[in-house]
């Protein structure tokens, strides 16, 4: 059975449980989502339900992504995504997937895209220090040091942290609990915090690692 679903995170809030305590979620509209492509094991070698995301003007869409849509018999999306499943019986093209795969008390793993900060130094990137404020530093105050050794071993080690791109980085967060679905609006309240900015793209799975009803939060 497919429990995951493709999703938009809203930006975070606080809801109140039975005892009255604030907890901190982060509101995802999750869905709906349609089966745009099913793969079989026999044809692709591993079975999946290829679904999208965020309906799209058919100007916006190039002819052979039209095809791909119009054998399906949806669409056109913005985003197209892959959900393994263990089988595809029961699911046809056009099928729709929404929240309420999920319910509360739910265990889910959220992937999404961190914040793109473009080039940033080592201080932003990598947390470094920096240079002495005085002292006789001049123009090198948020350099990050030394960057190798001398005659030995005379090159710059791997893994040393230098300035570049930062963020932009695909990454999961695991086990998030549920707190509530609201099937009406397609929403997903899940506590704490996921990847990305406020209408980011996320993919919400059912958890690896922990299963509902594994202890509390």
């Amino acid at each position: 059975m497919l429990k995951g679903i493709i999703g938009r995170k809203l930006g975070m809030t606080q809801v109140f449980d039975e005892k009255g305590n604030a907890v901190p979620v982060t509101v995802i509209e999750a869905g709906p989502c349609s089966i745009v492509q099913i793969k079989t094991e026999e044809k692709e070698g591993y079975n999946a339900l290829q679904l999208g995301f965020l309906p799209k003007k058919p100007s916006r869409v190039n002819k052979p992504m039209m095809g791909h849509f119009r054998k399906a018999g949806v669409g056109p999306f913005y985003v197209l995504k892959e959900f393994r499943v263990d089988s595809v019986e029961g699911y046809q093209l056009g099928q729709q997937i929404t929240v309420e795969v999920f319910k509360p008390g739910d265990y889910v793993d959220v992937t999404g895209w961190t914040k793109g900060r473009g080039f940033t130094g080592v201080m932003k990137r990598h947390n470094y220090s920096g240079a002495p404020g005085s002292h006789g530093t001049s123009d090198y105050h948020r350099h990050g040091g030394s960057v190798g050794s001398a005659t030995d071993p005379g090159r710059t080690w791997k893994g040393k942290g230098m300035p570049g791109r930062y963020g932009n980085e695909r990454v999961t967060v695991q086990n998030l609990l549920v707190v509530d679905v609201k099937p009406e609006r397609n929403l997903l309240l899940v506590k704490g915090a996921v990847p990305g900015g406020v209408n980011s793209i996320v993919l919400v799975r059912e958890a690896k690692k922990k299963r509902s009803g594994d202890g509390k939060d």
